[in-house]
């Protein structure tokens, strides 16, 4: 149901208020460089610092602005079963194609603990759930028998793997038929050689058609043309990670001209010294003279 190139979008931010007119722009721009598809609301659009009205509108104008262009997959995640209820129910009511649920953080649940607050989601909200695996952002990993036990409710399609080991990925599809997608853009010609649909893409920000292009080929099974862009999106992918994410993302984007580059604390402005790296990157991709 999703493969492609999704971008992780960003959260424009003006004088501390989420701008919702770049919100606009930033969706025309992936619509015409080809992205298959957009997540609001996940960790890079620093969905920790939204409020909730905030967050809820944030997904709202990403659906009406797409209106039916590309799919829209809302991020809807929490620690909380009940909020990442509430926020589920409204990705629904909003009219996204589908929910993006991280792994509840911090707490630490079992692996039956992680099938309850999975299930008791897609059975309450009748809409295609997709879980994002990230360990090293939320301290838990999800395990293959797991998303394989889940995989059996009808409305659980998919899985953002982030884990950074692709044992995870080989095992999960051996296990069951759920939809992989990469949650690291310098693995997903990796993910995608062994049975992965696409990627969530933070890069896909900087440079959508390049990321479009390799998932492209990789769906296609044409993996010599996709190799060349893997090499050639390798750097500026390692490069949105040189601090945490959406640090470098914002930062390349600001000095794209395409973005100010301003977060909400505990996110603050990257070093100089990082930015001097981070400029020598995209010069190097040929993004700056």
């Amino acid at each position: 149901m999703f493969k492609g190139s999704i971008v992780a979008l960003v959260t424009p931010f003006k004088d501390g208020q989420v701008d919702y007119k770049k919100i606009k722009e930033l969706v025309e721009f992936h619509i015409k460089n080809s992205t298959s598809g957009i997540v609001p609301c996940g960790t890079t659009g620093e969905s920790a610092t939204l409020s909730f009205d905030e967050h809820e509108r944030v997904v709202g104008e990403v659906v009406s602005t797409v209106a039916g262009r590309i799919q829209v997959l809302a991020g809807a995640g929490s620690n909380n079963t009940s909020e990442a209820l509430r926020l589920t129910k409204h990705a629904k009511k909003a009219g996204a194609n589908g929910a993006l649920l991280i792994t509840p953080y911090y707490n630490k649940p079992t692996p039956e603990g992680l099938y309850r607050h999975y299930k008791a989601i897609a059975e309450e909200v009748d809409i295609p759930i997709v879980i994002y695996n990230v360990p090293s952002r939320t301290g838990i990993s999800i395990l293959p028998e797991t998303v394989a036990r889940l995989a059996e409710i009808k409305n659980i399609v998919g899985i953002k793997e982030a884990s950074g080991n692709i044992d995870q990925t080989t095992q999960i599809l051996q296990m069951c038929n759920i939809t992989v997608l990469s949650g690291d853009d310098s693995l997903t010609l990796p993910i995608m050689s062994v049975g992965g649909k696409g990627v969530i893409s933070v890069v896909a920000n900087v440079v959508p058609a390049d990321t479009a292009a390799l998932t492209r080929f990789c769906l296609e099974g044409n993996f010599d043309a996709a190799r060349k862009f893997h090499y050639k999106l390798f750097p500026l992918c390692k490069g949105m990670f040189i601090e945490t994410n959406p640090i470098p993302v914002k930062t390349a984007m600001k000095l794209l001209g395409r973005l100010n580059g301003e977060m909400r604390l505990p996110l603050c402005e990257m070093t100089k010294e990082n930015e001097n790296k981070l400029k020598g990157i995209l010069k190097n991709y040929g993004l700056m003279s």
